[in-house]
Formats: structure tokens, C-alpha cells, sequence
């Protein structure tokens, strides 16, 4: 059975988590996963900066609700995303674009794979074509080294009219290429023009608020989930066979991974939880959201706050006591064989790896069981979990296209926006009844063609509709990731600059660069917390405090001060 995840180098990196969860949109949003599949303020014009509330009222869509989503099996709850446990069969599906709305226009479209990409002219980008009414394309690049791919291509002369962007590739000079290199969408979506493209339109707000660049709405958004960048996993067939409980507090957790790990039968506790320490010691998200107001009011950086170090002791104590996985304090192999293998009951990654995970092991472990625990506070308290900007990929429009064939891409981003229910829906993420996958005792099952061409990361990554989280093939997956979303978004905050895009200074653009690698080395012995306290004094010294003076104007300009 192939892997259907996506492959990133070893060690639990924030860009790891980033595309994990990515990937899950993919599958939840975009390619539901069938039986068998394993300078200046910031003004509209600045270079700097980001558009203001009031800017933001005249850029953004209006949003409509769609007249033929269906309704959930799992409502929201707190904001958490719709649970969808049912096949619908296709004599129920509904129908959002009745006839192919393009005009027979030819594009090139670039975004990132993890695997092997379909040969041109496969049956299911034939499908899609034909449904859409246009020819794409497809330049698709290696997902793991497509930040360096994209970097080349924004800079060259050759630009595709589609580039896809994730948001973990906004570094350098990516965002400012964004605002020089790509169209304004704002005269064809802003406010009631949207309502030309109705699956456009029943995109969230939210989504589209992060999708605006350079004061102007630029990127066609991807949905994401409120919360699961970091989901903290456990396996749950264990833990139930040995009578534990998961742990509730972050004492409770070291003692019992001190408890349950027992080397000489290759058991221990978890893996590299440093992510997951972030959230229950309430450390403050990364950029632009790392500045909160501190007590005298003056914006502190996460680095400098208290949580982010007493978050780096509590996962040392980890790795000193030895309950950490070999593998993991080497920064070698994959944790998720090391979960599903039982040498490991803990680990961290994005919520990509839940629906994968538990296929896969269907037929290897029919006991399997996995779920996540709860994050939990430190003495006692509440954890922080801060809530994800409404979309974090985008794909963007090459400027240089003409009116027509903008109106065109829009009508592709429309029929893939199309809500779960839909026959455009159903196209999009299954293919071709009979030729990628068949129906099978009520529920989808690829084919083997469906395995290799019916892959999410083409027209998935153009637009997607509002995130849920549709997995007929285990509803009880669907079960567990709603109800996790929805108790821990009880416990939600929104940062400083939340769903805001900010352009920093491209002079301060890389002060951050570094961090990550220290981080490590401080919870696995190699650098003490004293180090991490000078490379911030440092940061400071080169930097850090003209990036707070930089912020704290952008907050000045649009409170009035």
C-alpha cells in the first residue's frame, strides 16, 4: 500500500507540522482519502506593513452562505470544524457549476508534491479539464525543496500564471515577489462582486483575510483547520490495554513517561514534545503573531517571554530523562513507524497524520487506535491555544494576464471551491467513478489508476471551500478530531495581527533564522537555557528591538495614537 503522506526531512520541525496539516487539508478539504488509500505603516501601496482594519472592510469578499452545501453529520462547536461520517451517493449529490463556465483558456499552474506526480493527459486532469472548460498545465515540484524551486521562479522571468505559496514559505524576499509579481484580485472578488463566483463566496472570511498581500487581496485561499498544526497523539489501543489514562498536567505527564519507558523492550514514552510544550507553557505563535502587550504595555517578543524558557526546561527534563525515543534525540528515522511499531506512545506532528496513520494500519493492526490527548496548563491553570489564521496556502495569479483570463482562473478557483456534497466536489476529490475508485459496500475504494493520478495537491491547492473534515471510510476518526477541536478551542485566543499579513522590513526579515536549530540543542543538553538567554540579547542587538518599534507603530497607526 503506498504512503500517502508526505515526505520532509527527519525531526520534528514547525515546518514539518506546517505541511503535515497542509496535507491534511488536502485530504479533508480537498481529497477526502477513499477505503484503500494508505517600511512605511502599512498602507495599501507600502512595501512594509500590512492593510488596516478599515482597509481590510473594503478589500475582503462578502460572504454567502452556499445554497448546496449539505449539512454536517458533526456540526461546529466552538468553532471547530464540520464532521462529515456519511458517503453520500451520487443521486444525492448537488450541483453548484451546472455547465463548464470556461472558455477553452490554456494555463500553467506550479505547486508542490509530495510523491510522484501523474504522467500529463491522465484521465483525471482530462476529467477535471473537461468539467472546467479549460487546459492546465501542471509544472508540480518536489514539496520538499519547493521553497528553493519557488524562490527561482519568482525571481525569474518565466512566471506561471498559477504559483501556489504556503505560508512556511514566506521568508526572504517571497512575500514582497507576492506583491510586485501577482494580480489584484480585489476588483473581481471585493465585497458583491464575489457573488459572480457563489463557491467563492461561501469561503469564510476568515480565509480570505490572510490571503491579502501588500494591502491587496491577491491569494485564492486553502482553508485550514482553527486548530491542529501541533495535535499531541497517543495510542490509544495501548493506553486502554494497560488501564492509563492520558495525562492532564505537565508534572502528571513527566512522571508517567518516566513510568511507562522501558528500554530493554524498545518502549518509551514519546517523542521530541517541544511543540507541544509551546502550547501548554502558552508560548506566543511565530510570526507576525510572536509580539503580545506586556504588562507595563510594551510589546514583548515570544522569545523574550518567561513561557518560552520554562517550555524549553520542561521538554529537556525529557530528554535527560532518557524517556525520549533513541531516534528522536539523534533526529533520525520516522516517528510515525516508531508510533504505529508501539516503540513509541506519544508523539507530535500535524493533523495530516491521523486519517493516513490509521488506514495504513488497518490491515497491519486491526487493534490500532490512536487519538489525541487534550493540552493541558501548567500549576494548575487553563492552556492557551492560539487560534490559526483562517487559511495558511494560497495560490496567486500572474499580473500579467489579461482581464479575461483572470475572470477565467476565477471560474477554475469556483468549480474547486465547490462545498462537499457536489458533484464538482465529488470529481475533485475522487475522479472518475469506475476508472479511480469504485463504490464497495457503501463506502469509496480507489483503484490502482486512482492511486496514481487522483493526487490532491494540483487542483486542491488552486481553492478550496470552508474546512471540514469529511473521512466516510473512518468515521470514528471524524468522531475523534471534531470532538478534540471543539474541546480544546474552549480554551482559543486570537494574537496581535491575527489573520493579518505583515511584511516586515526586509532588513529584519531574517533575524528570527537560527532559533529553531538552538531550540534543539538547548531541550537535547547541547546548549543551556543561558544560551538561549544571549542568542535573544543578541537578537535584540541586531535587530529585535527595531522589529518591536516596527510592530508597535503598525498598532499605534490603527489605534489612532
Amino acid at each position: 500500500m503506498p504512503d500517502s503522506r508526505p515526505h520532509f526531512r527527519p525531526g520534528p520541525t514547525r515546518r514539518r507540522f506546517l505541511a503535515s496539516s497542509a496535507f491534511a487539508a488536502a485530504a479533508t478539504v480537498g481529497a477526502t482519502p477513499l477505503l484503500s488509500a494508505c517600511g512605511g505603516g502599512g498602507g495599501t501601496g507600502g512595501e512594509e506593513g500590512r492593510a488596516s482594519a478599515e482597509e481590510l472592510a473594503s478589500i475582503l469578499p462578502t460572504y454567502r452562505e452556499s445554497e448546496v452545501a449539505v449539512a454536517p453529520d458533526i456540526p461546529s462547536e466552538n468553532g471547530s470544524s464540520p464532521g462529515y461520517t456519511s458517503w453520500i451517493p451520487d443521486g444525492e449529490l448537488g450541483v453548484s457549476v451546472p455547465e463548464p463556465p470556461g472558455n477553452g483558456g490554456r494555463y500553467t499552474a506550479m505547486t508542490p508534491l509530495w510523491g510522484t506526480p501523474p504522467g500529463s493527459g491522465n484521465a483525471f486532469w482530462t476529467a477535471m479539464d473537461e468539467a472546467i472548460g479549460v487546459s492546465i498545465d501542471w509544472q508540480t515540484q518536489d514539496g520538499n525543496t519547493y521553497g528553493e524551486k519557488l524562490g527561482a521562479v519568482l525571481a525569474g522571468s518565466d512566471l506561471p500564471d498559477l504559483v501556489c505559496v504556503p505560508g512556511w514559505e514566506l521568508t526572504g524576499q517571497i512575500p514582497q515577489a507576492i506583491s510586485s509579481r501577482f494580480a489584484d484580485l480585489g476588483p473581481y472578488l471585493s465585497g458583491d462582486k464575489v457573488l459572480d463566483y457563489p463557491n467563492l463566496a461561501a469561503i469564510p472570511t476568515a480565509a480570505w483575510q490572510p490571503a491579502v498581500f501588500g494591502g491587496a487581496l491577491r491569494g485564492l485561499p486553502m482553508p485550514g483547520a482553527p486548530i491542529g498544526g501541533v495535535v499531541p497523539y497517543y495510542r490509544q489501543d495501548i493506553f486502554e490495554a494497560n488501564g492509563w489514562s492520558a495525562p492532564t498536567d505537565a508534572e502528571e505527564f513527566l512522571d508517567f513517561c518516566k513510568d511507562v519507558t522501558a528500554p530493554s523492550s524498545r518502549v518509551w514514552a514519546c517523542e521530541d514534545m517541544k511543540w507541544t510544550a509551546f502550547i501548554v507553557h502558552g508560548v506566543l505563535p511565530e510570526k507576525p503573531n510572536y509580539f503580545a502587550r506586556g504588562e507595563d504595555g510594551r510589546l514583548i517578543n515570544r522569545y523574550e517571554t518567561d513561557a518560552y524558557l520554562e517550555a524549553l526546561e520542561w521538554t529537556r527534563k525529557l530528554f535527560a530523562a532518557g524517556v525520549v525515543h533513541p531516534d528522536a534525540v539523534a533526529v533520525s528515522g520516522d516517528s510515525v513507524q516508531r508510533f504505529t511499531a508501539g516503540e513509541v506512545l506519544m508523539f507530535n506532528t500535524g493533523d495530516g497524520a491521523w486519517h493516513n496513520t490509521v488506514v495504513e494500519q488497518r490491515s497491519a493492526n486491526p487493534d490500532f487506535r490512536m487519538n489525541a490527548f487534550d493540552f493541558f496548563g501548567v500549576n494548575g491553570q487553563d492552556p492557551i491555544v492560539w487560534t490559526a489564521n483562517g487559511s495558511g496556502i494560497w495560490t496567486f495569479v500572474n499580473k500579467n494576464l489579461s482581464e479575461d483570463r483572470i475572470r477565467e482562473v476565477l471560474q477554475i478557483a469556483n468549480f474547486t471551491a465547490a462545498p462537499y456534497g457536489t458533484r464538482e466536489n465529488r470529481l475533485r476529490t475522487y475522479g472518475i467513478e469506475g476508472t479511480h475508485y469504485t463504490v464497495e459496500n457503501g463506502l469509496p475504494v480507489r483503484t490502482s489508476q486512482g492511486e496514481r493520478e487522483v493526487v490532491p495537491e494540483t487542483y486542491t491547492f488552486i481553492c478550496t471551500p470552508g474546512h471540514h473534515i469529511a473521512l466516510p471510510d473512518t468515521p470514528e476518526v471524524v468522531t475523534d478530531w471534531t470532538s478534540w477541536q471543539q474541546r480544546n478551542l474552549a480554551f482559543a485566543r486570537e494574537p496581535l495581527f491575527f489573520g493579518r499579513q505583515v511584511q516586515e522590513p526586509a532588513r529584519l526579515a531574517s533575524i528570527n533564522d537560527g532559533f529553531e536549530d538552538l531550540e534543539d540543542d538547548v531541550v537535547r543538553g547541547r546548549q543551556s537555557l543561558r544560551d538561549m538567554q544571549n542568542a535573544v540579547a543578541e537578537w535584540r542587538r541586531n535587530g529585535g528591538d527595531q522589529l518591536r518599534d516596527f510592530y508597535q507603530g503598525l498598532l499605534d497607526e490603527e489605534e489612532g495614537a
